[in-house]
């Protein structure tokens, strides 16, 4: 019986590190600025924001010919100019108000590295399968750390059950 949960645990550990691996590089490469999305971060400039963030998302929903359910409305500065970015809604598309004149436009479609790692990251390329994808990798993770506690319980206990104690008279 421990050679079969060994196998098991041994081949799911190797089936789900390269998912789980991936996920890992992939989030820590879209944390770091500059190394997907090709920006900078910078201070806003505070006296360069004319537009308040109502109006902002006013100018997002005239865009967009609808009222969206706008999830994040953030300040940040873009290309040396103040910008709001609207998410939510579309996806994973947003829309930048400036802050300036209210000139409101789409994002510009991702780079091939950016839309590589936003698809390795948050499993877009899986589709409608996304979420049971999650669910499978997440279970057989799980069962592969059951294993590998099951595993070392049986290891230390028979380990312990094997010393012999020897006793000085």
């Amino acid at each position: 019986m421990r050679k079969f949960i060994y196998q098991i645990h041994l081949w799911l550990g190797l089936f789900v590190s390269i998912p789980v691996l991936a996920w890992a590089l992939s989030g820590f490469l879209y944390s770091l600025p500059n190394t997907i999305e090709g920006g900078t971060v910078e201070k806003i400039d505070a006296s360069r924001v004319k537009v308040s963030p109502g109006e902002a998302m006013s100018e997002a929903h005239k865009l967009a010919g609808k009222t969206l359910p706008t999830t994040a409305l953030t300040l940040l500065m873009k290309d040396g100019k103040p910008v709001y970015q609207s998410i939510g809604g579309l996806g994973a598309d947003s829309i930048f108000i400036d802050a300036e004149n209210g000139e409101a436009r789409m994002s510009a479609p991702p780079s091939l590295k950016t839309r590589f790692f936003r698809e390795a990251h948050f499993y877009y390329f899986a589709g409608s399968w996304q979420v049971a994808l999650l669910l499978i990798f997440s279970a057989l993770a799980s069962i592969s750390a059951l294993t590998g506690v099951y595993l070392n319980i049986v290891y230390w206990f028979g380990k312990r059950r094997n010393t012999v104690v020897i006793k000085a008279d």
